[in-house]
C-alpha cells in the first residue's frame, strides 16, 4: 500500500508498510505531520512527534488535574478547613 494523503497532513499506512518504512514514519512524525496506521484496514494507532505528544498531554493536564491534584488543591470548606469529626463506637461482640 501506498502512502496516502488525509485530511490535516496526515498519512495512512498499512501496518507492514509501516513496519517496513518505519524510519519514513518517524521522519514525517518529526516534521509535524501525523501518521495514522491501519490493521486490516481499521485506523489502530498514530504515530506523533515527541515533542507534539509533551504538548497534548501538558494542554490535557492543565485542563484536567488528577485526582490527587484536586484533593490536595481543591475547594477550602466553609469556616476554614477545620471541620468537626464525630466519635464512632465500634459494635461489641456477641
Amino acid at each position: 500500500m501506498t502512502n496516502t494523503s488525509r485530511p490535516a497532513a496526515a498519512a495512512r499506512w498499512a501496518l507492514q508498510d509501516a513496519k517496513n518504512r518505519f524510519s519514513e514514519v518517524v521522519n514525517a512524525a518529526l516534521s509535524g505531520r501525523p501518521q495514522i496506521v491501519t490493521r486490516r484496514g481499521v485506523e489502530t494507532a498514530v504515530v506523533i512527534s515527541h515533542a507534539e505528544f509533551t504538548r497534548m498531554t501538558a494542554t490535557r493536564s492543565k485542563r484536567h488535574p488528577s485526582l490527587a491534584s484536586y484533593l490536595v488543591d481543591g475547594p477550602v470548606l466553609e469556616g476554614g478547613d477545620a471541620f468537626e469529626r464525630i466519635q464512632l463506637h465500634p459494635r461489641g461482640r456477641a
